[in-house]
């Protein structure tokens, strides 16, 4: 599916949620105090502005520090990096409820893990059963010692993680188009086609592209700017109608959210699809142009300056011409492989590091993001080795949390027993040391 490090060193960066193939969006913003949502002005009707930000206390932490190593150049896979043995799993500092939700999380995808190609090169299909058929019978309170079990801990690369945050959002919207709830949330418009360019040539083989036909014509489709001045009427159904433009648009970043209805009821909707033009995150372009002032880099901030500049952060905002499509949907968050995310448990990651489907425990700078996790999420922006970005649920706590995400230290991936042997690492024979 899909985030705010790309915002700034994010609005940048992103995953995906909400199920579809994931958007070329970001999500997760650097870390900082989160700044208190500014005003904004609504039309008569429309719902209240948003309430104070909750304060995220940051509590420091020491991560476990990585073994060295010198990664190949141009590596574009965990086992072209190489793998070195983590510490032992058993001596991981994750506590038994981080285990036991790791667990149902790893348990929720197995089927995909032993069915999927990893891309990763790191695993084979079947080098998962044996650990997700225990997972299916531990008992309570056994959830660490299932781990210490089947699990072995690798470093891939040279360990050195950077993580990020993402969450649901939530905004107020209508069903109906009603005085106050004027920005319209598009289904896939009936016009936008979708190219597989590998029917048309072999080496274009994987490459999709998306436009529309005008004439004779396969053309782009339409960018953010023609969108929102009225492109689709009449190509495109509308969902729901948000009441703010520039929440909405953070909705679109992050890639799936919930519309809280005049009547206090909620609508989730979900990434379908977006218009094929690039990504650019506004955070970056931001801080270019020195609209970002000391204290202001992180999603909140950034909000804050479109609100108190409305026409500025209108142009602004269009300069991302991509846009995406909407979907209804009934269930929790749909991630990547197309299972529910989980807050606080859930990762994007890089398959081509990091088998979708694995626990990966990060050691890092903070003890909030400080844990076990499990990548079950992909992000547009969420690449290379040991790049995570972490979700956090919904809410309010959720969005200060992830909106000021940002945790450096030392990644260790959960293998089955047997795979570092097998790939020739348990002696350095995969990876080059110094």
């Amino acid at each position: 599916m899909r985030n705010v490090a790309a915002l700034t060193t994010g609005l940048l960066l992103a995953a995906c949620v909400g199920g579809g193939t994931p958007p070329p969006s970001a999500r997760s913003a650097p870390v900082a105090a989160p700044a208190p949502r500014a005003p904004v002005t609504r039309s008569a009707g429309a719902p209240a502005v948003w309430p104070p930000a909750p304060v995220v206390r940051i509590t420091p932490a020491t991560p476990l520090p990585a073994a060295p190593a010198v990664v190949p150049a141009g590596a574009a896979t965990a086992a072209a990096s190489g793998v070195l043995p983590g510490p032992r799993v058993a001596d991981l500092p994750m506590t038994e409820a981080q285990a036991e939700a790791g667990r149902v999380a790893f348990l929720t995808s197995c089927p995909g893990l032993q069915r999927r190609t990893d891309a990763s090169g790191l695993a084979r299909g079947a080098d998962w059963k044996p650990a997700c058929d225990a997972a299916r019978a531990v008992q309570p309170g056994g959830a660490r010692d299932f781990f210490a079990r089947y699990f072995e801990a690798v470093q891939v690369g040279d360990g050195k993680a950077f993580a990020t945050g993402y969450y649901e959002p939530e905004i107020a919207g209508s069903r109906e188009r009603r005085p106050g709830y004027d920005v319209p949330i598009y289904a896939r418009p009936d016009d936008l086609v979708d190219v597989d360019l590998g029917q048309f040539a072999d080496n274009l083989k994987g490459r999709t592209i998306r436009g529309r036909v005008a004439g004779a014509k396969f053309v782009p489709y339409y960018e953010r700017t023609q969108i929102e001045e009225g492109a689709l009427d009449g190509k495109a159904r509308v969902l729901a109608w948000a009441a703010d433009p520039v929440e909405f648009f953070f909705l679109q970043i992050q890639g799936s959210g919930r519309l809280r209805l005049p009547d206090g009821s909620v609508m989730r909707i979900g990434y379908d699809t977006q218009n094929g033009r690039a990504y650019t995150g506004i955070g970056q372009l931001m801080r270019q142009r020195g609209l970002l002032a000391p204290g202001q880099a992180s999603m909140q901030g950034i909000v804050a300056w479109l609100r108190a500049n409305p026409e500025a952060g209108r142009d602004l905002m269009r300069e991302n011409k991509s846009f995406v499509f909407f979907r209804e949907i009934t269930t929790e968050p749909i991630g990547a492989m197309g299972y529910p995310v989980t807050g606080r448990v859930s990762a994007a990651a890089d398959p081509k590091f990091t088998p979708l489907g694995a626990p990966v425990f990060l050691s890092l700078d903070r003890a909030d993001a400080t844990g076990l996790w499990v990548a079950q999420d992909t992000g547009g922006a969420i690449k290379g080795a040991n790049r995570y970005d972490t979700f956090w649920g919904a809410g309010a706590e959720a969005e200060a949390i992830a909106g000021g995400m940002s945790g450096r230290g030392t990644a260790f991936l959960l293998l089955p027993v047997g795979t570092l042997a097998r790939l020739g690492g348990a002696g350095g024979g995969a990876f080059a040391q110094p």
